[in-house]
């Protein structure tokens, strides 16, 4: 991925007073209140918090998945909330990689097909040679044509960190990447998460209860009641 001097400079994220409100049926509920952040690129941040603090509406919304009730979200230069649907969606084709607690893996594809398929969407040459390579970096060369239903909890997020990396992202958000994983095959996925993101240089945001995670980033950033503070203590992330 190719850089200027004057994009190195910039944050990958620059996020200002960001506020996110949804009308109820007798009330307004304020999910996020005035957010302000900055990401450089090239950095592991995670986003930690209770259950309901809002971390998964901040990351849908700096994923440009969702608009702001008030605030600006710059991603990689675009300020994507002023952007429309279609235009968000093209910069998240070719800018964004995403991994969910889900896997959202396609049942009825291959493991090679589902990483290939953003690859086509996105008129990516050479789609299958980029899906192999990524498959076998993540240690499922013998695994390609299996479907998601013959392949283990931890195989599929590795077909899906292998989905997100593909198309060699600016940025990678990730959603509880180890959610629904035991301690062991979580372990090997925090693993091979951050080595990826090491050899590719990838700016990486999560959303994770998982404290060993978290304590690997280069920054954590708290949200309690939709207030973000930064940094977290290691001493309280022991707890």
């Amino acid at each position: 991925m190719q850089t200027t001097n004057s994009d190195s400079q910039r944050p990958m994220l620059r996020v200002e007073n960001l506020t996110h409100r949804v009308s109820l049926e007798t009330d307004t509920l304020t999910i996020l209140k005035a957010v302000s952040l900055e990401i450089n690129r090239g950095e592991s941040v995670a986003i930690v918090g209770r259950s309901g603090s809002g971390k998964t509406t901040l990351l849908g919304l700096l994923a440009g998945l969702d608009t702001p009730t008030e605030g600006t979200v710059e991603l990689d230069g675009a300020i994507i909330s002023r952007l429309s649907e279609d235009e968000r969606a093209q910069l998240r084709a070719h800018r964004v990689g995403f991994v969910f607690q889900s896997f959202q893996l396609l049942p009825a594809l291959t493991a090679l097909e589902n990483v290939m398929l953003p690859l086509e969407l996105a008129g990516m040459e050479a789609p299958e040679k980029r899906a192999r390579e990524l498959l076998e970096r993540v240690g499922l060369g013998e695994r390609l044509t299996h479907t998601p239903r013959q392949l283990s909890g931890g195989e599929q997020q590795r077909v899906a960190i292998a989905r997100a990396f593909a198309s060699d992202p600016a940025i990678l958000f990730a959603d509880e990447p180890t959610g629904n994983l035991d301690n062991r095959t979580g372990q090997e996925i925090s693993d091979l998460l951050m080595a990826l993101n090491q050899e590719q240089g990838t700016t990486l945001v999560m959303v994770t209860h998982d404290e060993q995670l978290a304590a690997r980033c280069s920054r954590q950033f708290h949200i309690e009641a939709g207030e973000l503070t930064e940094p977290v203590a290691q001493v309280e992330l022991a707890h």
